[in-house]
């Protein structure tokens, strides 16, 4: 019979960080670190932000694409790179390849974003469209590299790419010396566990907490059983992590390095990113406010000193982020849908918007159904989408439109 032989997990010490950041001196930026007075004034201490977000290419992803193809020998990069992802990572390995003069190709899955195709071709690379899900883009990715020699740049699990993304730590360091926790966001683990790596062996006392979509946690079960498992259709709207197994390399590394994993819940990411946006001015993508929604899910547990989040991209579809500033909205309670009946009669809506307009709630959409077969003969349904000041103020138009006598059906 035939065993198949455990091959050894790659370590990553503070030595390869090191030389990734002499790798990467020119080529990736020492990206901004931006203080938030409404995050202290919520947790007790003082946050700041780690602006990836603000990286060439919209995201970390390009310092461990870098670090992976400039360590490949002459023959490997002449038969050129393939990378399969739906955004961040391709637009790394496109950027890295063009700098390093190598050719890249990079399948996307059928439905990719659009902005996110453009500018990954827009850095070098072919891109080929190839599945509907990120699993079958990946298979069309290997069987490519198999089938042509290409080198595939896996987005997390290598030594080189963990050692890329571990200079963000370093750089943490040298600018928020004092920092007592960072918190980072875990897809696949490539980032938290270069983080951790650089920051345990250089302040051992910082906490390194990762943080996880609730949608797509696949570290917490990974971590009670103590080796890597698959969640079935991870789901959440942070794309950027939404990943169904850790890696093999990050898992060893995150297991034995980082302090805690959290879990976030999607209205906490629309809140964060809304945040991110009004308070900041910081345009983020969910996967990337993660460490934010981790800040305001659960303040208390980050009062104990300075804290970095880690802003990990700012890619984000245009369409996406209108559905997710709405949602977000809604999960701040500045935003309210409800439904009512009114007397078919003339001036009947008149009258209703002028009892919202005494209660200054903005009417951002109605609606007027008049041939629901569940309505009175004399009765019409109106469903209204209201822009409010907060919780207080929604409970403030309801208390109006029952006193005036309407009938909230929702």
């Amino acid at each position: 019979m035939n065993y198949r032989v455990p091959q050894p997990v790659p370590q990553v010490i503070l030595d390869d960080v090191r030389g990734a950041q002499k790798m990467l001196s020119g080529v990736s930026r020492v990206t901004a670190m931006e203080g938030s007075r409404y995050l202290s004034s919520l947790t007790g201490s003082p946050v700041h932000f780690k602006c990836e977000n603000l990286q060439r290419t919209g995201s970390f992803k390009l310092r461990g694409a870098y670090v992976r193809i400039a360590g490949l020998r002459p023959e490997q990069r002449a038969a050129g790179v393939v990378a399969a992802s739906a955004g961040n990572h391709a637009q790394g390995v496109a950027l890295a390849s063009s700098l390093l003069g190598v050719r890249s190709t990079v399948f996307m899955p059928v439905g990719a974003p659009l902005p996110k195709v453009a500018a990954t071709q827009d850095y070098g690379a072919e891109v080929r469209m190839h599945g509907q899900v990120v699993d079958e883009t990946l298979a069309a990715a290997q069987e490519y590299a198999d089938r042509t020699g290409a080198v595939f740049i896996h987005p997390f699990d290598h030594r080189d790419i963990i050692a890329g993304q571990g200079t963000v730590g370093l750089e943490i360091l040298e600018q928020c010396p004092e920092v007592r926790t960072i918190l980072v966001g875990i897809g696949g683990g490539g980032l938290a566990a270069g983080v951790a790596v650089a920051v345990k062996a250089l302040r051992p006392d910082v906490r390194v907490i990762g943080v996880q979509a609730a949608g797509a946690a696949a570290y917490p079960p990974s971590l009670k059983v103590g080796h890597p498992v698959s969640i079935e259709h991870p789901n959440t709207m942070a794309d950027g992590i939404r990943v169904g197994r850790p890696g093999d390399v990050p898992f060893k590394i995150i297991g034995e390095l980082l302090d805690d994993v959290r879990t976030v819940s999607e209205d906490a990411l629309s809140s964060a990113l809304l945040l991110c946006l009004e308070r900041a001015k910081l345009v983020v993508e969910p996967a990337g406010c993660s460490p934010v929604a981790a800040l305001l899910s659960e303040p208390e547990l980050y009062g104990d000193g300075p804290v970095v989040a880690v802003l990990s991209g700012g890619n984000i579809d245009p369409l996406l982020l209108q559905r997710i500033l709405r949602h977000g909205m809604a999960a701040a309670g500045r935003y309210l849908s409800l439904r009512l009946r009114v007397t078919d009669r003339p001036g009947a809506l008149a009258g209703l918007l002028g009892e919202l307009s005494v209660v200054d709630a903005n009417v951002l959409d109605v609606s007027h159904v008049r041939t629901d077969p569940r309505l009175g003969l004399t009765e019409v349904e109106v469903e209204l989408h209201l822009e409010t000041k907060g919780p207080k103020h929604c409970a403030e138009v309801a208390r109006a439109l029952h006193g005036a006598g309407y009938k909230v059906m929702s």
